[in-house]
């Protein structure tokens, strides 16, 4: 299936896996590059060490074509953007891109540049900065995410952007994959159905959670930094609404701190990124104090298998999911139910045809 997010990413298949902290490693990325889609390594949780190793890792284990993922903010975004350069990544991915400058370079090296955006004032601008290409991120995802559906979020752009842009929130099959081209996307971003996979690393403690949920559990809130994140609704989170506000400053200012010394940063650069964050507009001053806090909150559940002490981002489309398929076995899946769409639709129309 060619689009125009195959053609520039250089894959076989329109279907992203993306870059979920603390999941989205090496493994993973390579055995979405085999089986043909797009894998991003989960940079924004790793030290440069660790990426640069991350990216070796994949280049020993797949020819296929793959990106990184990191936050622009980041004191070390520089040394990361000369990583990619060096390694000569095939893309990288982004939330926030205040610099035009450091976009322009990786597009003078010939890196693809495809930011996440979850609101249509966020793509135009993003497009503006030099973005090659968009994952455009509805309501129905994990993580951080907007309050706009995934398909109005589709109608928005449709016509709007003369980039390729693939469809995120909501998507886990064939049937998904042609909806999402139907409404204009060139191909889909997945990150939850990839989470529930065989070569994810994700601990079968927390997998076994996922697979339990109903999609009325999989809920908003902003307890963790001050912005609408999307996760499943357990213990922890419960303890973290009843919490007080100044509870939970002190919560996030300790996480911050240790996902600082965590990444190879300092208190000194972590404080400059805030304030470059705060100073972009998007967000308030305590929202980019507490930036550094779901991390950490993440690792309990996706790192040391403790799914009732920590945080559990997901898309609700976990809610429809029931099974743990090696990678190769999902897109297979995913694309043979794409053909059986697309002939459904073709005997739809020739029926009505032949009645008229």
């Amino acid at each position: 299936m060619k689009t125009r997010l195959t053609e520039l990413l250089g894959c076989r298949y329109p279907i992203i896996q993306t870059a979920m902290g603390w999941v989205a490693d090496a493994r993973l990325v390579a055995a979405t590059g085999e089986a043909g889609g797009f894998g991003f390594l989960a940079g924004a949780v790793m030290t440069l060490e660790e990426i640069e190793q991350g990216i070796v890792d994949i280049k020993t284990r797949t020819d296929a074509p793959f990106g990184v993922n990191f936050h622009m903010y980041v004191p070390h975004a520089a040394g990361i953007i000369d990583l990619c350069i060096d390694h000569q990544v095939r893309a990288v991915s982004y939330s926030r891109s205040p610099s035009a400058k450091l976009v322009e370079k990786l597009k003078g090296a010939g890196i693809v540049c495809i930011p996440t955006v979850g609101a249509y004032r966020h793509a135009l601008k993003a497009v503006e900065l030099g973005a090659d290409a968009l994952v455009v991120q509805g309501g129905e995802g994990g993580g951080h995410t907007g309050s706009v559906a995934t398909t109005i979020l589709l109608g928005q752009l449709r016509d709007k952007v003369a980039v390729p842009y693939a469809a995120a929130g909501g998507f886990r099959d064939g049937a998904g994959l042609v909806a999402a081209m139907a409404l204009g996307a060139d191909g889909i971003a997945m990150g939850t159905r990839f989470l529930l996979t065989e070569e994810s690393p994700v601990p079968a403690q927390t997998k076994a959670v996922y697979l339990e949920t109903p999609p009325e559990k999989i809920v908003v809130s902003t307890r963790l930094d001050g912005l609408p994140q999307r996760m499943i609704a357990n213990a922890y989170l419960a303890r973290l609404i009843d919490a007080t506000s100044l509870g939970l400053l002190l919560r996030a200012l300790k996480n911050g701190f240790q996902f600082t010394r965590m990444t190879g940063g300092s208190l000194w650069g972590m404080l400059r990124s805030a304030w470059a964050m705060y100073r972009s507009g998007d967000l308030s001053l305590g929202q980019t104090m507490m930036a550094a806090n779901a991390p950490m909150m993440i690792q309990e559940a996706m790192v040391k298998g403790q799914p009732d002490d920590g945080i559990l981002p997901s898309g609700q489309v976990a809610g429809l999911i029931d099974d743990l398929p090696a990678v190769d076995q999902l897109l297979a899946m995913i694309m043979r139910d794409a053909e059986g769409t697309l002939a459904r639709m073709r005997a739809v129309s020739e029926a009505a045809g032949d009645k008229e």
